[in-house]
């Protein structure tokens, strides 16, 4: 199954170092039956792309915690996108699923990052997607603009050296 994992910088970094990417409580999004469901239209690489979009809004919120915590961090969404086992979420998102452990580097299947011109958008929405969830109209074009900000595709081959440009 085609997994899509939400990360930030430093989670990249940790997968150059060690070869594995550790997400968070084990959390990713996938398309599942419910998140077919839930659309009334839409091939699978349409919903292949919702389910990757609840990953880069989750990674919105891991650098919500690392801003907030005086990181100096790229504000930049992280998705890495996997090929293994997961199981469903029926209690999160209609594109939640769990998988158990670390994903190897041989798993891994690409990694979409924002480009550098989407930072301060990301920042913004960082800080608000909280209140864009609970409804805020203001929060919510905020983490809209950052939303609208594509994610570039990198090969699990080009991420030591995206890692190595994003740090100078």
């Amino acid at each position: 199954m085609r997994i899509y994992l939400p990360g930030t910088w430093p989670m990249l970094r940790t997968l150059v170092k060690t070869g594995k990417f550790d997400p968070i409580g084990g959390t990713a999004f996938a398309l599942t039956p419910r998140l077919r469901e839930s659309y009334v239209a839409g091939d699978d690489e349409e919903l292949e792309y919702a389910a990757m979009s609840e990953a880069a809004r989750a990674s919105l919120r891991l650098l919500a915690v690392e801003l907030g915590l005086g990181e100096d961090i790229p504000a930049r969404r992280v998705v890495v996108a996997a090929d293994m086992e997961a199981t469903l979420r029926p209690d999160l998102d209609d594109g939640a699923v769990r998988i158990t452990g670390s994903v190897p580097m041989s798993a891994i299947a690409a990694v979409h990052v924002d480009g550098e011109e989407a930072e301060h958008a990301v920042r913004e929405a960082a800080g608000v997607v909280d209140k864009a969830d609970l409804g805020d109209l203001d929060a919510e074009f905020l983490v809209g603009e950052a939303e609208d900000q594509e994610l570039a595709w990198y090969s699990p081959e080009e991420v030591a050296f995206l890692v190595d440009l994003g740090d100078l």
